[in-house]
């Protein structure tokens, strides 16, 4: 091992123990660690929940802590099961749990009490949620389950006399429309959305095309790829209508927020798990929208799905499961989901929402639940998180940005896919 890299895993495992440092039992009852990686009002609420449960028994404690974004807290995960100091339980997003299961790092969850009957919501559940995963074990349970969503202006649609736009062709339009400039400054961006591999499988998905075909090549969509990356140029470059948020990852999200709350951007695309802060922070009526189509609807879920590790002791496995049932029984569903914007994962919850009249109260709601009728499911792969993190996400912004031929910018990416 390099001498670098040897400090890098010396520093990563000395993280690890800190934030795990667990006692198996606390005031005489099972423990289990819990690895998150929420910040801002969801994170309040998570840690609401734990204390809920910590609260309503006597027999089990979930020690949560705080580990940065989802990325951090993924790097982190990875080196404390390697030095065999992993927590109890974590969150991991979608793409990354096929390359966890595959690697044996997992707990199997099919046969602990009541796996079978947590009455999850389909498209949202493990089974749903990827195509070629059937045989597959459980070994994620859904809870902050999440969907690219649209969110407009509602003052700025009606002042201008539109509404949401509900294609391509319609979003240029649109963003044409909203968009106002003082000479050649732009003191408002008709539309924007963050340059992120989720919202560019979206519009792969919506231009008729899937990353993996059939037979398990990565395909990138081929020409609905090229016309996906395609619409981003025409926004930016030939109409000028889109800001591209400035940062990576989660900090061009947070830059997309930003703009819409300060009126910088009439219309933007990120998760619906930002729809309660963006109600809560804006000075204008938020109006959400499904996401434009083109040759069809798609959208893809997103959000994390709770994980055991397999090498933690069984008393901890068996806290850890004990809190997995309780934040899917209805009362903590319906606060993580009303509180936050995150969707619903069971089906007596949304019923119980229904049969309260919730959805007709806060229709953006309804929008974010109806939209998982166009939802797809990503392909069970391994190499699915190595594609997105090292193959396509470093492409996006430079093929964006610079306007660079999408037919040769996906062709690199196979390419290199293939040569690993």
């Amino acid at each position: 091992m390099r001498a670098s890299s040897r400090r890098a895993f010396v520093a990563g495992a000395s993280l690890a123990l800190a934030g795990c440092g667990r006692a198996r039992q606390v005031d005489g009852r099972k423990q289990a660690t819990l690895w998150f990686a929420y910040g801002g009002k969801n994170r309040e609420v998570l840690l609401s929940l734990v204390a809920r449960f910590n609260a309503a028994q006597s027999r089990y404690v979930i020690t949560p802590t705080y580990q940065g974004d989802y990325f951090e807290c993924l790097a982190k995960v990875r080196t404390a099961i390697y030095a065999g100091v992993a927590p109890t339980l974590t969150h991991v997003v979608g793409e990354v749990l096929p390359y966890l299961a595959s690697s044996g790092v997992l707990e199997p969850l099919d046969d602990y009490p009541g796996c079978s009957t947590l009455g999850l919501v389909s498209a949202l559940s493990q089974r749903g949620s990827y195509t070629g995963a059937d045989s597959q074990p459980t070994w994620g349970v859904p809870f902050n389950r999440s969907t690219p969503l649209f969110y407009c202006n509602g003052a700025l649609l009606d002042a201008a006399g539109l509404a949401p736009p509900d294609s391509w062709d319609e979003l240029l339009k649109t963003a044409d429309a909203l968009t106002v400039r003082d000479g050649e400054q732009t003191t408002r961006w008709g539309y924007e959305v963050p340059i992120d591999w989720w919202f560019f499988c979206a519009n792969v998905a919506q231009a008729g095309g899937r990353l993996l075909e059939d037979d398990g090549t990565l395909s990138l969509g081929g020409a609905a790829g090229e016309r996906a990356l395609r619409l981003w140029q025409r926004l930016i470059h030939e109409r000028r209508s889109m800001r591209p948020p400035p940062g990576r990852d989660y900090n061009a999200w947070q830059a997309t927020n930003q703009d819409f709350l300060s009126g910088r951007a009439a219309m933007v695309c990120t998760s619906t798990a930002f729809l309660r802060y963006m109600e809560e922070n804006a000075r204008f009526p938020v109006r959400a929208a499904r996401l434009p189509g083109d040759a069809r609807r798609a959208v893809p879920t997103g959000g994390t799905f709770f994980t055991v590790l397999r090498q933690s002791p069984r008393d901890e496995k068996e806290a850890a499961w004990a809190f997995l049932r309780f934040m899917c029984e209805t009362p903590q569903a319906i606060d993580w989901a009303t509180r936050t914007g995150y969707l619903p994962v069971t089906v007596a919850a949304v019923e119980a929402l229904r049969r309260a009249g919730h959805y007709e109260r806060t229709p953006n709601d309804a929008v974010a639940l109806a939209q998982l009728d166009d939802a797809f499911g990503w392909p069970w792969s391994r190499e699915l998180f190595r594609v997105q993190r090292e193959i396509v996400t470093p492409r996006l912004e430079a093929a964006v940005l610079q306007d660079l031929d999408p037919k040769s910018v996906l062709a690199d990416a196979r390419r290199e896919a293939a040569s690993r």
